[in-house]
């Protein structure tokens, strides 16, 4: 599968959806983006069951400060609507083929029982200090 743009209208559902998404977060001026958007335009080719996204920071700025992003390239990686990977700065081809592979091979359920005992952790220290 090629890559598909997303922007500030389309980023929620796209990431939300079941299974694995990778987020690109670019911009045109940057030249170490230009030069990872090969790499990640051909790892995304050898894996179709995998939705590449990319995400132009400068067209979609509102967006970019949303998700707090200071530095691009910035990639993530989300499963089944969760993040589960973000990182400033390219990879070469094999880290980020062994990337996709890693986020293949995650145990959901405990992703979720991670997710689920941090949150619960908040709610507890949202009340201690009221």
């Amino acid at each position: 599968m090629s890559t598909v743009d997303v922007n500030e209208n389309t980023f929620e559902q796209a990431v939300g959806a079941d299974g694995i998404v990778m987020v690109d977060a670019w911009a045109s001026w940057c030249g170490p983006c230009r030069q990872f958007a090969p790499v990640y335009e051909k790892v995304s080719e050898a894996h179709p069951d995998v939705t590449f996204a990319k995400l132009d920071t400068e067209a979609n700025q509102g967006l970019a400060a949303a998700l707090e992003i200071q530095a691009i390239p910035t990639l993530m990686a989300f499963r089944d609507g969760i993040l589960v990977f973000r990182n400033a700065g390219s990879l070469p081809e094999a880290a980020l083929e062994d990337l996709v592979q890693q986020v293949k091979g995650l145990d959901m359920d405990d992703v979720r029982r991670q997710v689920e005992a941090q949150q619960a952790g908040d709610d507890n220290d949202d009340e201690a200090v009221q």
